[in-house]
């Protein structure tokens, strides 16, 4: 048997002992039998616990299974033993003999200790992290969760052992959100450090959490833990919503002093003189370009970026309205490249500026590429590595077809030059005789 075990007659002598129990307790044959169960050696086995044992529980049973002893032996130290006791009753023999089978488990039961404290370290490190915690099996089944999280969700560590994390209380966990983050993209094993749910949660209401997870791989074996992090940002969402609506109401009422401007000033230029009236049209123009701008903050879902496609749409549309009757000639059109899904887009800070700036371009294209009063100017944008390129082109006279004061006008305005430094951004003029004008403006896409 590998287990130590002893033979003891009814005196509790030793008749006789087994390989193990020599080998285990670094004793000798002639040392042992014959010997008092407790004066073998110096005495080590006179042990309270097992006087228990044979002078009070084994008469009165036949057996007994797994009685623990737990003693410092001078050679071999403190061990933890399971004892298993049997009265042996042979034919013909009057006396009984007591069969001892002795299980050293000293290192399993070290083991155990440690993994107690182990586990009682980490859930003290768990129960002082502030934001609910709760780890779980590779099944979902949890393991453990924080005060934080037992809290928040109204339970008690007795309600988490052994459950699902959507079956806990309410259900509150049981969310569209939630079941896609375990479902589709933990699989993918890469942690996660922000994926938002917003959720209305049984017995907490409308809540947005973000999730930070991590996959922890136990030593040894290929199963893995589960560490979910919950923050819960409801509070600070709903103050950026507020922020955003506040935002773009107040865009929405500048959008309108500002159109209303535009009516006053195409009022006034309807009773000025031709001279006049042509720059009481430039400036209805730029200011209407201005006021696009904040009617696409007013409607866009954040009021921090601007999408290019709209806001060049927009221009086209106040410069066409301005400018060109129902019946001209002239169109206006517009092409903007998005590439790879992404909507191309800048900044609300320098949305202005460059509004102006195209508005002044396709201005000027109007008035003097087609002395003919046909054509057609086309509004671009596009992205590359480092840049946000747009082009005012048309397909009009050339440069060469005007006169130097008409150049003047067109390419080289005071206006154009502020704008773009403006921008910090360059620009660049192509024109072929009878093939129109390119101009390229290039901006930064991250503002200096």
């Amino acid at each position: 048997m590998p287990s130590a075990l002893i033979i003891l007659d009814r005196g509790l002598n030793i008749t006789s002992a087994n390989r193990a129990f020599y080998t285990t307790f670094l004793t000798r044959p002639e040392e042992t039998e014959g010997c008092h169960i407790f004066a073998l050696g110096n005495g080590q086995w006179d042990i309270p616990a097992l006087h228990t044992l044979l002078d009070s529980v084994l008469p009165a049973q036949d057996s007994v299974e797994r009685f623990e002893v737990e003693h410092d032996f001078p050679t071999i130290g403190r061990r933890t033993m399971l004892v298993n006791a049997r009265r042996i009753m042979r034919p013909g023999d009057p006396d009984d003999s007591i069969l001892l089978a002795i299980e050293d488990v000293s290192e399993a039961r070290k083991a155990q200790a440690d993994s107690d404290r182990a586990w009682r370290l980490t859930q003290s490190i768990v129960d002082t992290i502030q934001d609910p915690l709760v780890v779980l099996e590779s099944d979902m089944t949890i393991v453990t969760a924080s005060h934080a999280f037992l809290t928040l969700f109204g339970i008690t560590e007795a309600e988490t052992q052994g459950r699902r994390v959507a079956d806990l209380g309410q259900h509150q966990m049981d969310v569209p959100a939630l079941r896609h983050l375990m479902e589709k993209v933990l699989p993918e094993n890469r942690p996660i450090d922000s994926f938002e749910i917003e959720d209305d949660f049984p017995g907490l209401g409308r809540r947005v959490y973000t999730l930070a997870v991590r996959k922890v791989f136990q030593p040894g074996n290929h199963s893995h833990r589960l560490l979910l992090v919950f923050t819960d940002i409801t509070d600070r969402k709903q103050r950026e919503r507020d922020a955003e609506v506040l935002a773009n109401e107040i865009s929405h009422r500048i959008k309108n002093n500002l159109q209303l401007v535009v009516g006053l000033i195409g009022f006034e230029a309807r009773r000025a003189a031709a001279p006049c009236a042509a720059g009481y049209l430039a400036m209805q123009a730029r200011i209407g370009a201005i006021a696009q701008l904040y009617d696409l903050i007013s409607r866009s879902a954040s009021g921090d970026a601007v999408a290019v496609d709209g806001y060049l749409t927009e221009i086209a549309r106040t410069v066409s309205e301005s400018l060109l009757g129902a019946g001209s000639g002239i169109r206006i059109v517009v092409d903007v490249q998005n590439g790879d899904g992404e909507p191309l887009s800048i900044d609300a800070n320098r949305a202005v500026p460059l509004g102006l700036l195209i508005n002044e371009l396709a201005t000027n294209a109007i008035k003097h590429a087609f002395p003919e009063g046909r054509g057609r100017v086309t509004l671009s944008g596009r992205r590359d590595e480092v840049s946000l390129v747009l082009t005012v082109a048309d397909d009009g006279a050339g440069l060469r077809e005007r006169s130097p004061a008409t150049q003047g006008q067109a390419r080289g305005t005071d206006y154009v030059g502020i704008f773009v430094r403006q921008l910090g951004g360059d620009l660049n003029t192509d024109s072929a005789e009878g093939a129109g004008v390119t101009v390229t403006i290039r901006i930064p896409l991250e503002a200096d």
